[in-house]
């Protein structure tokens, strides 16, 4: 069965269909077997996008890949640091 990949707009669209769901009383079993996902991914969801408004979400997100970014970055320059004090000692 392939994976399906779900845009962060779906994410927050099932999550606000589960909690409609959840308060007219069914069970998280229910909600998750109508959404088409599992329970675990439901709480794992839940657990990253829960109460968070699609803006807020994709602010997140592209936080995150300029925190990536950067660690790159700065480990990239940590290793020419070392090699060139290396050199600089001539322990080559």
């Amino acid at each position: 069965m392939p994976r399906i990949k779900y845009t962060v707009e779906h994410i927050i669209t099932k999550l606000r269909e589960a909690e409609v769901a959840l308060s007219k009383g069914q069970t998280v079993v229910q909600v998750s077997r109508s959404l088409g996902i599992t329970e675990q991914t439901y709480y794992r969801w839940r657990n990253e996008y829960g109460g968070l408004k699609i803006d807020q979400v994709m602010r997140l997100k592209e936080l995150e890949r300029e925190n990536t970014r950067l660690k790159r970055a700065v480990a990239e320059l940590t290793l020419d640091k070392v090699i060139l004090k290396e050199a600089a000692e001539g322990n080559f």
